[in-house]
């Protein structure tokens, strides 16, 4: 975990609300694992008081080295809308890479995706480090949700890798008319993988997490929750789980839980 000043490189509307930006981040990205996060304070001023916490999306090297990181993220607070507002050149605090990570099978033969709206960030880049570990992408499915057209990202960076990719969206505009968890389950009852990899919100990961137990498939999901700082001090990223204590924290235990450790 570094904290370090990393350069605005750019900070592009990508979707109604959406955003993708790239930071100068060459230290302590190199390790960095799929499902990790930062967290990030725009400014001097303190305002917000708080970090905003954004998983990675994408790590990107040069010649070896690490160049830069990609962030995903919609605009839905004060905080994502002042970094909404930030140009390149502009510096911004970032401490990472935090949390754990989605872990690989030895065998990973085939695998699903599920990604509901912004929940699609962390899955690119698991999809880059698993091509970059030579498995076979056409083996694996990915399932994109949305309430609109507006809110299917990424799906070109998947077809690029060879992935079939299905569409679902609230209202219809694209894919078909449907919650993502639809043509999942359709899709786990034709085959089953290895893996299930899901983030998304938590009505979605709950039914993905009820069809991963049905159909006694192994289940990975990332979790989307505010944190306070991302270190396990503040202790308000608790989430309740079926061992232990009864309880696991966001920012030290996951935000990568396997599906059956968690009581939701």
């Amino acid at each position: 975990m570094i904290q370090q000043r990393a350069d605005v490189l750019f900070n592009q509307a990508v979707g109604p609300d959406y955003y993708h930006i790239g930071l100068a981040c060459p230290q302590g990205y190199a390790d960095a694992f799929p499902g990790q996060f930062v967290m990030i304070r725009i400014g001097d001023d303190l305002t917000p008081l708080l970090r905003r916490p954004f998983s990675i999306h994408r790590v990107v090297a040069s010649t070896g080295e690490v160049s830069r990181i990609e962030l995903l993220y919609k605009v839905v607070g004060e905080g994502t809308r002042k970094l909404a507002r930030v140009g390149a050149g502009v510096q911004i605090d970032v401490l990472g890479p935090l949390g754990n990570s989605f872990r690989i099978p030895d065998k990973l033969d085939s695998f699903y995706l599920a990604a509901g709206g912004i929940g699609v960030a962390p899955m690119v880049f698991l999809a880059d480090h698993l091509k970059k570990a030579g498995y076979d992408l056409a083996r694996g499915a990915v399932y994109l949700g949305g309430r609109s057209a507006g809110d299917l990202l990424c799906r070109d960076i998947f077809i690029g890798y060879g992935m079939n990719v299905h569409l679902t969206t609230d209202d219809g505009t694209a894919g078909d008319q449907c919650l993502v968890t639809h043509p999942l389950e359709l899709a786990l009852k034709d085959h089953k993988p290895v893996m299930i990899y899901a983030c998304g919100p938590m009505p979605m990961l709950t039914c993905v997490i009820g069809l991963a137990e049905k159909h006694h498939v192994s289940c990975q999901i990332s979790i989307e929750t505010m944190m306070a700082c991302g270190m396990g001090a503040c202790l308000g990223c608790a989430v309740e789980v079926n061992t232990g204590d009864g309880y696991r924290h966001t920012c030290l235990d996951g935000p990568v839980f396997d599906a059956d450790q968690l009581k939701i």
